[in-house]
């Protein structure tokens, strides 16, 4: 991470909820437009970086038949886990990204307000591992606040730009607001109605 984790500590050590999730009716629309925009239904195996205190994980996880989540601050973690203790189909644990992606295929992968932190050389590393870990027709999401983030080497505008570049991943949604970017890209270029057999 470009951004040192005893930053996010720090926060997490002044607030268990530094970004407020909980409370902020604007987070919990942005989760609901992030659940809405998923292509498919149900998913078998989903992979969410940067979790931070779990609030979207126990949303997503009524989505998926399993689901492992990671974070890399500490505090964080033990939050998300003790957060997320009920549903047994899901995973907490502790990761620095990229460097310590996880094994195994992904249907699913939401990188959400998160990829900012990284420098450009470890966004890219983290699409390419994103896109070598989806299954065929695996789904990418992203989410960003496009605001300028004083200690992030990047914008989300320019995270999503670099995640749409390059080989592999077909989008297929982008919904543009004044605060964030949510976009999904697929391996399988074919739309929710394509999916469905009705065109």
């Amino acid at each position: 991470m470009s951004v040192s984790m005893q930053h996010f500590e720090r926060m997490y050590a002044e607030s268990e909820d530094p970004w407020e999730y909980r409370r902020r009716w604007y987070e919990r629309r942005k989760r609901a437009l992030t659940l809405a925009v998923l292509p498919h239904a149900r998913y078998a195996r989903a992979f969410e970086p940067g979790c931070s205190i779990g609030e979207s994980s126990g949303e997503l996880a009524a989505r998926c038949d399993e689901l492992l989540v990671s974070d890399g601050s500490e505090a964080a973690v033990r939050v998300a886990a003790r957060r997320l203790a009920p549903l047994s189909h899901v995973r907490v644990e502790r990761r620095l990204l990229p460097a310590e992606w996880p094994e195994g295929r992904f249907d699913l992968i939401v990188i959400g307000e998160f990829g900012y932190y990284l420098d450009a050389g470890e966004l890219r590393l983290l699409r390419e591992r994103a896109v070598q870990s989806l299954t065929p027709g695996g789904v990418l999401v992203a989410c960003h606040w496009r605001h300028r983030i004083a200690e992030a080497p990047l914008t989300g505008d320019e995270v999503h730009a670099m995640l749409g570049e390059g080989e592999g991943l077909h989008r297929l949604s982008r919904l543009a607001e004044e605060d964030f970017l949510l976009e999904t890209w697929s391996l399988d270029p074919a739309s929710v109605a394509r999916r469905e057999h009705l065109v």
